[in-house]
């Protein structure tokens, strides 16, 4: 979990940094865009917050309440934050953008000043916006290069198998978010530009509109992604066929009569199973295979973190 707290970690300093700047630019130039991607940063910067507390939380010890620990902690807290990204950056985005577009204003023409020159306040939108595009990139990387060591441990071919199938909805999070946020950044560039250049403030608000909309699905998704691991997912079926042939193969074992998985914390797996053994095996030959299997499984399979099985007579 290291890995995803460090990644966390970046996108929130990206996204605190980036929020400040496009705050500052939006009070310059009063474009819809970068009003958008100010309550987009500003989300995400909370929303990298949430993370960090889902994180801190699923470490606790486990208890007599929470045998299992808190690992689910992490998939409540990244639910709230698609909830957040929905409702907060999404909505107040499109809402802004569909204003501008009932009521457009005319582009600003308001100059800025540094260092005694003067110029257009136009250009820190696109300064702010291409800082933005850099910072986000560089969360991305850091994002992306853990999903990849995710996708090579198990054996994952594309990143849409890998959002399928990780139960790092940390990781799944961070890099969903920082590609929208950069995605958001170049859509704001290209309307703040074409609103500059042709004197039509409709570009402008149109992209605000439609990157409200592209937080929305993407929050949604988001949080389906959640929904399926806060109810309690098993292992992919393929992944559960090679355990399974696993414990048939054991030397002394008739038959798999049941094998349940379930995730209960990111990358932390239970598997249950009901196994006939042969009927001349006394019980502490049985025991000792048990633990043989135990074992076994839990080389083969990193995720898996606890095991149990109930032999059948």
């Amino acid at each position: 979990m290291a890995s995803s707290r460090s990644v966390v970690i970046a996108a929130l300093i990206a996204n605190g940094s980036i929020a400040i700047l496009k705050f500052f630019g939006y009070l310059i130039t009063q474009s819809p865009s970068m009003l958008s991607e100010t309550y987009h940063s500003v989300s995400d910067t909370g929303n990298q917050v949430f993370l960090l507390i889902g994180i801190r939380y699923g470490k606790r010890d486990a208890s007599r309440r929470h045998p299992f620990g808190y690992g689910k902690a992490q998939f409540f807290y990244a639910f709230l934050v698609s909830v957040l990204l929905f409702g907060i950056a999404g909505w107040e985005s499109a809402k802004h953008g569909y204003q501008a577009l009932v009521d457009p204003h005319p582009v600003s023409a308001n100059t800025a000043s540094l260092l005694g020159f003067t110029f257009p306040g136009v250009w820190v939108n696109y300064a702010v916006l291409l800082g933005a595009i850099a910072f986000e990139a560089w969360a991305l990387k850091k994002a992306y290069a853990e999903m990849r060591r995710q996708m090579t441990e198990n054996d994952w071919t594309t990143l849409r198998e890998a959002f399928r199938k990780t139960s790092d909805v940390t990781t799944l999070t961070a890099l969903t978010e920082d590609f929208i946020a950069m995605a958001g950044a170049g859509i704001a560039l290209v309307g703040v530009y074409l609103s500059r250049v042709t004197g039509n403030p409709l570009y402008d608000a149109f992209t605000s509109l439609l990157i409200g909309l592209m937080l929305m699905g993407f929050a949604v998704a988001l949080a389906w992604e959640n929904k399926r691991l806060i109810l309690g997912e098993s292992l992919p079926k393929e992944d559960e066929g090679p355990l399974r042939e696993l414990i048939r193969n054991t030397p002394g074992v008739a038959h798999v009569d049941a094998l349940q998985t379930v995730y209960f914390g990111p990358e932390r797996a239970l598997l249950t199973a009901d196994v006939s053994f042969d009927p001349g095996m006394d019980t502490e030959e049985i025991d000792d295979r048990i633990t043989s299997i135990e074992e076994e499984i839990m080389s083969r399979d990193s995720s898996i973190k606890r095991v149990y099985i109930e032999p059948e007579v």
